[in-house]
């Protein structure tokens, strides 16, 4: 696989369902430059926005974070609204200032985390996940979340090793079979990526996310029919073919699957 296609799967990939522990950028489709291989998608108060609104968006909320910038929720949700506008560097500035403020919420820190991900300072990011999580109480989606960085990191072992703790936590939930076969996939064991996906499709309150996620999987087996089927389903028209529009994008990109294909063969030859 080509460095450039590389970049793109890493990039893209989305942690899905724990929307706010998800380290990797999820943003509106064809709207986001990145979060930890996937086809950007949304959650409908964003979601469904096109550029335009998008950028109406981040206006509305940066002005009540002028009025209120101690407000966990308000500079949450302003650094949210920047990831999905690209404004990364800015969005991560916001969550320091409600890191500050907000030192030991849980939920803050993991959403630093996520800014500092996005901003590609996954070392940081690694270490603002570990402080938010305690022992005595392990929270799942930061387990989940810790392992999508050391996914992104290069530490596949540690990374599994952490989704199957999230998973003895919170048993088949999707986001975390979505984030575990994300980690196949950028390993390009794409049969064992499409497993868990479509264990993740199958459970009660598998979201878009996760669905997006299966369709790139089977589209990079060039099964691309298949995969828009896939991408089109529970999105506004609009969404569908922005999505279809990256999942052709990515899998055109100089052959990726073909690239892949003849990795898998050398593999098992």
């Amino acid at each position: 696989m080509t460095v450039s296609v590389t970049r793109h799967l890493r990039a893209a990939r989305l942690l899905g369902g724990a929307a706010l522990v998800g380290l990797a950028l999820s943003g509106c489709a064809g709207k986001s430059n990145i979060t930890t291989g996937s086809v950007p998608q949304s959650a409908r108060a964003a979601g469904e926005m096109n550029a335009t609104e998008l950028r109406g968006a981040a206006e509305a909320a940066g002005r009540a974070y002028e009025k209120n910038p101690k407000d966990r929720n308000i500079g949450m949700n302003y650094a949210n609204v920047l990831r999905m506008n690209g404004r990364n560097d800015q969005a991560l500035a916001v969550m320091q200032q409600v890191a500050i403020f907000h030192p030991k919420d849980r939920d803050v820190l993991a959403a630093y985390g996520k800014a500092q991900a996005a901003a590609g300072q996954l070392e940081q990011a690694l270490a603002t996940v570990l402080r938010a999580q305690t022992p005595d109480r392990p929270d799942w989606r930061l387990q989940s979340a810790e392992g999508a960085i050391l996914d992104q990191l290069g530490r596949t072992a540690e990374a599994r090793q952490r989704y199957r703790k999230a998973l003895d936590l919170k048993p088949n939930e999707p986001s975390v079979l979505s984030n575990l076969g994300m980690s196949y996939l950028l390993a390009r064991d794409l049969k064992t990526a499409e497993t868990y996906m479509r264990s993740a499709v199958a459970q009660p309150g598998a979201d878009s996310s996760v669905r997006q996620n299966l369709a790139l999987t089977v589209g990079l087996q060039g099964r691309f029919q298949e995969a828009e089927t896939i991408a089109r389903q529970e999105l506004t028209a609009q969404q569908a073919e922005a999505n279809v529009a990256y999942l052709r994008s990515m899998l055109t990109q100089q052959n990726a699957w073909k690239q892949l294909a003849a990795d898998d063969s050398k593999n098992t030859n």
